[in-house]
């Protein structure tokens, strides 16, 4: 037997402990990683079936689609390799029940069945957007960890729709046009009948899976092979007793015998399930989604005025409490896809989209806009505006009213109630320059960033009294005082003069009041004065999404109240999923909560969002790197380095794991690339100290974290809650630093 042969052999660095059970290429194992220490799963090639090319192309085949896949509901792959003529995948390991082994008793409970299967959609979206059909997706390939997480195993039969980078390009088809491969209760009908297949092959499948969970039974059977096949392609399920009718249509888009008629992709699956398990109270709130006005003036440089104005109506709508409104990183993504309005509905979770297009011609400006229902791409309501662009102001007002008449919301009406002042004539040209600045900073490149602050600066100039201007130079100032574009103490005092001028001639502005909570933790580490902005802002605008980012970074975060400053996250993900700026801080809170499965999920979540962004894969480093694993934290965190371009931000938490895994001559080489720019330039000094922690010398890191208060580095802030400081926390150096923050108080 092949357990007795491998069972206590060594195969690579992998000592084989015990057989898992077996699968369709090969017996998956139990093994230690003796270089990490750690446990792994080993799927090995069955003896003799190492000469088979066929066989052996598609257990390559499944390892390297199933490693192209970064998500965190798809078991990770280590590596595959061979020894001693052994091919063997090394894989997370799993000490976990198959949903196969959960449903063998019998049904589950609709919400839970709905709370696993959404899981499983949500991976498909990672693996249809790249370009992957699992093609044998059952209740054995779904495991299900600890608290309901989902993991999605055996890529063996997946097949590539399309080309990607990652996987080898060369391989043949592992299977011909009219051969069956899969299993066959869960097959889709032209999967059954041997016919190509695409994503949608998937979704059937899956709606089998819900089926059974939810019923206890399969929904097609048969004494056989061939009778089940025969009842895939010709008969309807039967219905469910007590199943409600939004499951039940969810079951039928699913099962549909034509993938035309079918749910079209994971995405409008996954949301169409989510409002199915959300509290009624949410499921029955008005929401809507603002794209991206069309630009239909044929020039270019009015792509600012169509996405500036489409933000403006979000800020506005965002003041109505009873609506749900999807901040704009997300919706703009979304816009920019191309998607129609069901498809777009369902990646944004919302029941409404508001689409309109801009054409300007001198001083005019012609908006139409329209409120379209997800559903069905119903015409809720349209509207054609002719103004003068001093009037804009005006034309956003009028268009957030009219979706709260069409929505049946109202503005709040009581003493928190935000006045719009800024509804005055504004000098056309101070007002496109404050548009073509927003454009400018939402792109966030160094290039982008000058060009957002010379249109704000022709802005102030222009009409020395608009708030909005003065606000948006405070937020850039901010920017660059956090990213390290400008020495702190510099950035942060002129982004506070802005606040505070912006403040002056309009109080109401909630954001604003939230960012000086975040300057006066900075400059002052003034924490009663913090909690008071916070409190104002609240206040004039409870549903912003940036008040509650600010208030988790700058109210909870330095307290070590991270578990809460998590929750006010995840709240801001409810509006604005696609933003890897926000997911980023939910996986800093993470990390720094010693949730380090968590961090690690989010860097996966970022780097599906995208591939190229250096913050997913520095999420996904300092996962692993709490999590003990510092090879793939190290080979993160280089990957993380090597995107930024050689910031000093990734370069520090490089030095860092560097150390911690004994390469001390690379770590020695990054403090010395800081501290020789540091002698030159600006350098944040948290990220030398990162260095010399990892190394253990505690006296250099410590010179530099002092001066990383001296000159207010915001990276110092979680000071309470790195987990790497925790051997210092009874030092009185370590003590001091707490007293110059003024956070003794609650050390």
């Amino acid at each position: 037997m092949e357990a007795v042969t491998l069972v206590g052999r060594t195969i690579g660095r992998y000592v084989v402990l015990e057989a898992l059970g077996e699968g369709g290429m090969g017996t998956v194992y139990k093994a230690r990683d003796t270089r990490l220490g750690r446990m792994t799963a080993l799927k090995v090639m069955r003896p003799g079936r190492t000469g088979d090319p066929d066989r052996q192309r598609r257990f390559v085949r499944e390892a390297q689609t199933a490693s192209a896949l970064n998500h965190p509901n798809i078991l990770t792959i280590y590596e595959i390799d061979a020894d001693a003529g052994i091919d063997y995948i090394a894989m997370e390991y799993l000490a976990a029940p198959t949903l196969a082994a959960l449903i063998a008793s019998g049904a589950l409970p609709a919400e839970r069945a709905l709370r696993l299967v959404v899981q499983v959609a949500d991976a498909l979206v990672a693996a249809h957007a790249a370009g992957v059909v699992h093609r044998d997706l059952k209740p054995s390939n779904v495991m299900v960890l600890p608290g309901d997480r989902v993991k999605v195993v055996d890529f063996g039969l997946a097949k590539l729709t399309e080309p990607t980078a990652s996987i080898d390009e060369t391989l043949e088809p592992l299977t011909a046009r009219g051969v069956v491969v899969g299993t066959v209760p869960y097959m889709s009908p032209e999967q059954a009948a041997g016919r190509p297949l695409d994503a949608r092959s998937d979704l059937f499948s899956l709606g089998a899976i819900l089926y059974e969970m939810l019923a206890g039974r399969r929904p097609f059977g048969g004494d056989g092979e061939v009778s089940t096949l025969a009842s895939i392609l010709r008969d309807t399920p039967a219905p469910i007793a007590g199943l409600g009718p939004e499951v039940a249509r969810i079951l039928d888009r699913c099962l549909r015998k034509n993938s035309a008629e079918r749910v079209q992709s994971a995405a409008e699956l996954k949301a169409a399930i989510e409002a199915c398990i959300a509290p009624r109270a949410d499921r029955e709130r008005p929401s809507v989604a603002v794209l991206p006005f069309t630009n239909m003036s044929g020039e270019k440089d009015d792509d600012y005025l169509c996405e500036g104005l489409a933000e403006e109506i979000i800020n506005a709508l965002t003041r109505i409490p009873e609506l749900r409104v999807v901040a704009r990183t997300s919706a703009f993504a979304v816009g920019r896809m191309g998607l129609d309005i069901r498809e777009a509905g369902a990646r944004l979770g919302v029941g409404t989209i508001l689409e309109g297009s801009v054409r300007r011609a001198g001083r005019r400006v012609r908006v139409n806009a329209q409120l379209v229902a997800t559903s069905d791409g119903t015409r809720l309501w349209g509207e054609r505006y002719d103004r003068e662009l001093t009037d804009v102001l005006v034309l956003e007002d009028e268009i957030a009213a009219a979706i709260s008449a069409r929505l049946r919301v109202e503005l709040a009406r009581d003493e928190h109630e935000r006045p719009r002042a800024l509804v005055r004539a504004v000098d056309v040209e101070a007002h496109r320059a404050f548009l073509e600045g927003r454009y400018y900073f939402a792109r966030g490149t160094p290039e982008a960033l000058g060009q957002a602050h010379a249109c704000y600066e022709r802005a102030i100039a222009r009409d020395p009294d608009y708030a909005l201007a003065y606000d948006s130079l405070a937020e850039l100032y901010w920017y660059l005082g956090f990213f390290g574009g400008q020495p702190p103490r510099e950035a942060f005092s002129r982004s506070t003069w802005h606040a505070l001028r912006a403040l002056e001639l309009d109080d109401t502005l909630g954001e604003t009041h939230a960012l000086l909570g975040m300057l006066r933790k900075e400059l002052d580490y003034n924490w009663p004065e913090v909690d008071r902005e916070l409190r104002r802002a609240f206040d004039l605008n409870p549903e912003s999404p940036l008040v509650r980012l600010r208030h988790a970074i700058c109210a909870l975060l330095p307290h070590g109240r991270v578990e809460e400053a998590v929750a006010e996250i995840e709240r801001v993900l409810e509006s604005d999923s696609l933003s890897i700026f926000v997911r980023w801080w939910l996986a800093v809170m993470a990390y720094l909560a010693h949730q380090p499965e968590r961090a690690v999920e989010e860097g996966r979540h970022m780097i599906a969002l995208d591939p190229n962004h250096f913050l997913g894969h520095w999420a996904l480093g300092v996962g692993h790197q709490g999590a003990g694993a510092g090879t793939e934290a190290v080979a993160a965190l280089e990957r993380s380095h090597q995107l930024s371009g050689g910031m000093p931000f990734t370069r520090g938490f490089l030095s860092l794991v560097y150390g911690q895994t004994g390469r001390c001559d690379d770590a020695r080489a990054l403090i010395d690339q800081g501290t020789q720019a540091a002698s030159t330039g600006y350098v944040a000094p948290f990220t030398v100290a990162l260095g010399y922690v990892g190394l253990g010398d505690w006296n250099a890191a410590f010179e530099w974290l002092d001066r990383a208060i001296e000159v207010r580095d915001p990276l110092i802030m979680p000071i309470k809650t790195y987990q790497f400081l925790d051997p210092v926390r009874g030092d009185a150096r370590y003590l001091g630093l707490l007293r110059k923050m003024n956070l003794q108080q609650d050390a």
